[in-house]
């Protein structure tokens, strides 16, 4: 299992190239050579990187869902909606496609932060203030998803 680690802050030139930091290059080098599919977040206003693996693995639990039911449909739909497969280049740059950035609101400043197995893509400012909105409440928030009284490590 994938298990990628680090937030770092990047540039994003104006054909919405970023350069992949090196920290994170070399994590995601077993996975690289098959490429990435990237998408617009469910919950946020950013973008999610996800190896072809992930992906695939993804789609095989989404692949399940009843099709003759039209709430699974209109999800489908809308969790695919945009999504991109994308390579990096032998520099170690992403492009990524223009109507993606203008959800997002990326324009230069972003940061890539490492979410398990997939990558978020941020523009800066929205990170932040997503970070700074999600402080007050992270106590209540770690509790009521990791806090399970019957285990002593927190995790079950």
């Amino acid at each position: 299992m994938l298990n990628l680690i680090g937030t770092y802050e990047c540039k994003a030139d104006v054909k919405g190239r970023v350069m992949v930091p090196s920290d994170l290059k070399k994590q995601l080098a077993p996975v690289s050579g098959n490429g990435f599919v990237i998408k617009r977040a469910v919950f946020q206003s950013c973008l999610e990187l996800y190896p072809m693996e992930e992906w695939n693995a993804l789609m095989q639990k989404m692949n399940g869902l009843n099709r003759f039911s039209r709430k699974n449909n209109d999800f489908i739909r809308r969790f695919t909606a945009g999504v991109r497969t994308v390579e990096m280049d032998s520099t170690g740059r992403l492009n990524i496609p223009k109507d993606l950035m203008s959800f997002a609101g990326i324009s230069k400043e972003l940061v890539v932060s490492s979410a398990i197995n997939i990558v978020e893509i941020w523009d800066k400012q929205k990170y932040e203030q997503a970070i700074d909105d999600a402080a007050n409440d992270f106590a209540d928030l770690a509790e009521e998803v990791m806090g399970d009284a019957n285990d002593a490590n927190g995790i079950s």
